[in-house]
């Protein structure tokens, strides 16, 4: 049975369309994997569209529409599900998000997106973009801060972030605006919304030395990876691969300060910054 998490058709378009296929698949009392079969595709794949895991293509909308008899319905709703206020790399990743039961994320060298600040993510967008108009800097940071609400939901993912110490150390926007971020990142993880480790210098080379990584997890569907680097990214779904940056994860936590340790360094680091 799929979670009604899954399944909350207005928690992305992708889970709209979703919810769709499911609902006119059943209508016409075929199997996902009948399904997949009209359509030239696996029966898992169907399921994992229906419940937003996988994104549609706009060749396999207009093969629905054939199969379903639906008048272009699906052809339709595509480019709502093609749109996105995120980088196109990154895009399916932030739907994801707002699935996902548990999201474990290990970041090198900024705060995770979900953990922003508005003053912080600006510096960050600005760094990125330095000859961008001031609405699209808005746009972009107006999107970061967006995917924060999912930690105010009663769903909300269970949140796992490891922060390499060159995270904390550097002073994005200016001290003061370091400082606050920092402040954030205490007050979640003191009221149990986040469980923050942070990978100091002393641990030299580590597993995850080169890249960053996300992990997903799902009630009823497999776990994904999404891997980033400069103006790039993959979402990983290949179980193997996912499995690997599982244990690479792992391995960094492993050598990474305790929580307790952690948010000390953090508190640390805040002051610190304020008096820069």
């Amino acid at each position: 049975m799929v979670s009604p998490k899954s399944l909350d058709s207005a928690s992305s378009p992708s889970a709209f369309y979703g919810a769709e296929v499911r609902r006119i698949r059943e209508e016409r009392g075929l199997s996902q994997s009948a399904l997949g079969e009209l359509v030239f595709c696996s029966g898992a794949y169907i399921g994992q569209i229906e419940v937003a895991v996988r994104k549609p293509q706009a060749d396999l909308s207009e093969r629905l529409d054939k199969a379903l008899d639906t008048g272009g319905h699906f052809t339709r709703l595509y480019p709502m599900v093609a749109r996105t206020r995120h980088a196109a790399h990154f895009a399916r990743a932030a739907e994801l998000e707002a699935l996902a039961e548990t999201i474990s994320h290990y970041a090198p060298t900024l705060v995770t997106g979900l953990l922003q600040t508005a003053d912080y993510a600006r510096a960050v967008v600005r760094a990125a973009k330095p000859f961008a108009s001031a609405a699209t800097v808005d746009d972009a940071v107006a999107a970061r801060l967006e995917r924060a609400r999912i930690l105010a939901n009663p769903t909300a993912p269970q949140l796992w972030v490891i922060l390499h110490e060159t995270v904390i150390r550097t002073p994005v926007g200016g001290g003061l605006v370091m400082a606050d971020q920092l402040r954030r990142l205490l007050a979640m993880a003191e009221t149990g919304n986040l469980l923050l480790q942070v990978l100091p210098f002393s641990a030299g080379a580590h597993a995850m030395t080169a890249s960053s990584v996300l992990l997903m997890t799902f009630a009823e569907a497999p776990p994904v990876a999404y891997v980033e680097g400069l103006h790039s990214g993959q979402l990983l779904d290949d179980p193997a691969l996912v499995a690997r940056c599982q244990g690479s994860y792992d391995l960094a936590r492993a050598v990474a300060l305790s929580p307790e340790a952690s948010l000390a360094l953090v508190k640390s680091a805040a002051e610190e910054h304020v008096h820069e």
